[in-house]
């Protein structure tokens, strides 16, 4: 019936409703799986504090302190207003909003050509799935959204002549104080000028011309975020940083996260990666220079990291969506028109429906449940030493500390500043020489008892059942004082720690929590 309103939300609001629920009833606890949200909140707690953003570490017990690039300064300040008013929880919702907002643009921008929308549905799905392997509580989230924004402004220059570029360099003014990734948005405009100059190069008569003003624009435009990029604390060297984290080859080969994702594991990635690879291979229509340079650098990019997956799915996902749809309007036969026509339909209802009203509802409601207290989040007592930090604030340990990194975070969150750390998750700030001396204790490899001579460490905090926990068990040197099957904590057996020792001399390992 003409003028009838469609109740049913437009996939893009669905997108952002599924995953808005998703986190908050279900899964928030998984992006407080990482504890680096812990010192990103003490360290935005000190900005507001002493209104200064910290030029050295204020966090391990290292003197003098280390030189510390606290990059992510404002994402800190705005994490640690949001835990003051609405503890962990409201930082749990408050990335689910950010997260889910993220996919929300990024459909709407698959589906700005509107092309076909099964392709789009399809591409987003694997998009979001191969996105989820970084989705925790930290700065890098802004960036996320940040980057979406920005490749929507230059494409709209690109390919539909509608100039908004100076919106970009008020949006690096705020990337390159929320997060590091600010790099990506340069690199991504850079790759659009470098794109534009080879088809003036390339081109003849009108499209030399036009591909050279567009030249010009991203020219002048880049120029201009680079000047943004230097109104921040650190000055120039807030643009060395990335460059120094990426060529530091023993931190790239050793943490986790900077690793090349692992394809023995079930993935969603690969599988995007095999359609992008399938897609290009059918398509009857050649990528432009600048899609080109896209795929490329972001495939290589996702290849050498798993930290950059995302940033890949981001990306290849409007790229993805034009190929997809330049293949099926070529495609003949009754298959063809089949999905030609169940995709007209589904986008004729998607047009129809109203916008905003279904996520506007999912944000109300998660509100209304949380001034009821019907949704509580705190780190898991089952990952981090939560039980071990508060033996150590009634036992008041004294000396130097040794811990494993996540620990490390953790003990920022829940005990700093009355216990300061060896390591956390700052690789960058301590270097590959503190790296090398961790893993030379953690892996109880040949020097590291010099290690502990050189720190004077006095107690260890661990992981329970870990290699370095069932050694410390073995000496003579240690004892273990407490353990609950997450963490365990060994003292010194020396004559101050006599009281701790003798207290706690029935002690024993937790093989299973």
């Amino acid at each position: 019936m003409k003028g009838r309103i469609n109740p049913l939300p437009p996939i893009a609001d669905f997108l952002f409703v599924a995953l808005f629920i998703m986190f908050v009833f279900f899964k928030g606890h998984g992006l407080l799986d990482d504890g680096d949200t812990g010192y990103h909140i003490r360290a935005g707690e000190f900005i507001i504090n002493t209104l200064t953003v910290p030029k050295s570490d204020i966090f391990s017990f290292r003197t003098p302190p280390l030189p510390w690039t606290a990059h992510e300064w404002l994402s800190e300040v705005i994490m640690a207003v949001i835990h003051r008013a609405f503890g962990l929880t409201g930082i749990v919702i408050f990335f689910s909003f950010l997260i889910s907002s993220v996919y929300f643009l990024l459909f709407k921008i698959m589906r700005r050509g509107n092309g076909g929308i099964l392709a789009a549905v399809v591409i987003a799905v694997l998009v979001i799935s191969s996105s989820s392997i970084h989705w925790l509580a930290r700065p890098h989230i802004f960036s996320l959204l940040l980057l979406v924004v920005w490749y929507y402004l230059l494409d709209l220059h690109q390919y539909d002549d509608r100039n908004h570029l100076y919106c970009l360099p008020a949006i690096m003014l705020l990337w390159v104080n929320l997060h590091g990734g600010f790099i990506i948005g340069i690199v991504l405009a850079g790759v659009y000028l470098a794109g534009n100059i080879l088809s003036s190069i390339y081109f003849t008569g009108a499209e030399k011309e036009k591909s050279g003003r567009k030249a010009r624009n991203l020219a002048l435009v880049l120029l201009s975020c680079l000047v943004a990029s230097l109104i921040n604390p650190y000055g120039y060297h807030i643009l060395l940083f990335p460059l120094k984290l990426t060529s530091n080859k023993f931190i790239m080969d050793h943490i986790n996260e900077f690793l090349s994702p692992n394809f023995h594991k079930l993935m969603a990635f690969r599988y995007l990666l095999l359609l992008m690879i399938a897609a290009f291979a059918v398509s009857k229509a050649s990528l432009n220079i600048i899609e080109v340079l896209l795929v490329v650098l972001f495939t290589s990019m996702a290849l050498y990291s798993a930290r950059h997956i995302t940033l890949f799915a981001i990306v290849i996902a409007p790229v993805l969506v034009r190929q997809a749809d330049i293949s099926i309007n070529r495609m003949e036969g009754r298959f063809a028109g089949f999905l030609k026509k169940k995709s007209d339909g589904i986008a004729s209802i998607d047009a129809s429906s109203r916008g905003y009203l279904w996520p506007f509802a999912a944000v109300l409601m998660v509100i209304i449940f949380f001034a009821a207290g019907r949704i509580e989040y705190k780190f898991d007592g089952k990952k981090m030493p939560v039980g071990a930090v508060e033996f150590l604030k009634k036992e008041k340990l004294s000396g130097n500390m040794f811990n494993n990194d996540e620990f490390g975070d953790y003990i920022i969150y829940a005990a700093w500043p009355q216990y300061r750390v060896f390591f956390d998750g700052r690789s960058d700030m301590y270097g590959s020489e503190r790296l090398k001396e961790y893993f030379k204790v953690t892996r109880i490899e040949q020097g590291w008892e010099e290690v502990f001579k050189k720190y004077e460490i006095d107690w260890v905090i661990y992981n329970s059942g870990s290699a370095l926990s069932r050694f410390l068990l073995q000496r003579q040197d240690w004892k273990l004082i407490y353990a609950d099957g997450v963490a365990d904590i060994f003292v010194k057996n020396t004559a101050g720690n006599g009281r701790l020792m003798e207290k706690y001399k029935d002690a024993k390992p937790v093989l299973e929590k």
